[in-house]
């Protein structure tokens, strides 16, 4: 996606790499896509018209109860057999509450295109790591951005069916 893109993705990329951006999506982006999620009954996740999206539901890392979190992914292979999620939160300096359920919570559920499949998650590291984020980031440059203005790094995941 990276290359040759339309006019309308080269704006939102613009856009979505704006500090302001990062102060109103993470409420407004998933509550739009939670909302859209359920009306059309796991058929539509509507940021998933820029990329590819699912909807993932992990256990609360304290509190143990289900949370589900639209995200936006890299699906990994023809069938999708599995999915690279990103955990930038829109570039803030703290890092998204889903990526502490998974560490805590390994099992999960994805909804992919209506379809809810078992996962199990993998924060990746080391070479494995540098690989997956050299594809994220060619796939969604505006991550390479978000990691340029925190501190932190950038928790990745890889998320295989069970």
């Amino acid at each position: 996606m990276a290359r040759g893109a339309s006019p309308g993705v080269r704006l939102v990329r613009k856009v979505s790499s704006t500090r302001t951006f990062a102060r109103l999506a993470p409420r407004l982006v998933p509550a739009v896509d939670r909302a859209v999620h359920r009306l059309t009954r796991g058929r539509v996740l509507l940021s998933s018209r820029m990329l590819p999206g699912l909807v993932l539901t992990a256990r609360g890392a304290r509190s143990g109860l289900t949370r589900r979190t639209p995200l936006a992914c890299l699906p990994e292979g023809t069938d999708a057999a599995g999915w690279l999620l990103v955990g930038s939160n829109f570039g803030r300096p703290d890092h998204p509450a889903w990526t502490a359920n998974l560490l805590a919570h390994p099992d999960a559920e994805v909804n992919w295109k209506g379809t809810d499949v078992p996962v199990t998650a993998r924060l990746l590291a080391g070479e494995e790591r540098d690989a997956a984020w050299r594809e994220v980031v060619a796939f969604w440059p505006p991550y390479a951005t978000y990691q340029a203005r925190i501190g932190r790094e950038i928790r990745l995941f890889r998320v295989t069916r069970r």
